[in-house]
């Protein structure tokens, strides 16, 4: 008597469908931006009024030069009170970050969700020939996971 398995005949190589759930299928294409040279202030209005926490910043080429945050805020506030400044004279490009990282569109979804870890990021922009695209968030990224099968979950 020889040992029985209890998995079934395979019928060749098993595929993976992850490609399905790449970044660019779940990003957001319209997008909330600044530019360099915008207000301050208006930038916390938007903030506000958007109920997000920050947004990509382009040049008039829509090309992206950076990223403002309401930590960047924050740093605004800040050093208002500190040296006795008005927020409203300051610009986008005196607080925002310069360094971006960016993810490709066609990642999928289980490198943003480990880059999201290994960063602390928010948001990850995403560009196409230094052009913004879109952006996804972390919750973009729990939708996408919603919309999995359990086999999908193997890499």
């Amino acid at each position: 008597m020889g040992i029985k398995s209890f998995v079934g005949k395979r019928t060749g190589q098993v595929s993976s469908s992850n490609q399905a759930f790449q970044v660019k299928d779940f990003m957001t294409r319209k997008l909330v931006t600044f530019n360099p040279d915008q207000g301050i202030t208006t930038v916390m209005e938007t903030l506000l009024k958007q109920r997000i926490t920050g947004g990509p910043v382009v040049n008039e080429k829509k090309e992206l030069v950076g990223i403002i945050s309401d930590t960047d805020l924050m740093h605004v506030i800040g050093d208002s009170r500190y040296h006795n400044m008005p927020v409203g004279d300051r610009k986008v490009s005196d607080y925002m970050s310069k360094q971006v990282d960016t993810i490709e569109a066609e990642a999928d979804i289980f490198e943003a969700a480990t880059r999201f870890l290994k960063t602390g990021h928010r948001r990850f922009p995403v560009t196409e020939n230094g052009k913004l695209i879109g952006q996804i968030s972390r919750m973009d990224v729990i939708i996408a996971a919603t919309k999995l099968k359990g086999e999908d979950w193997q890499k």
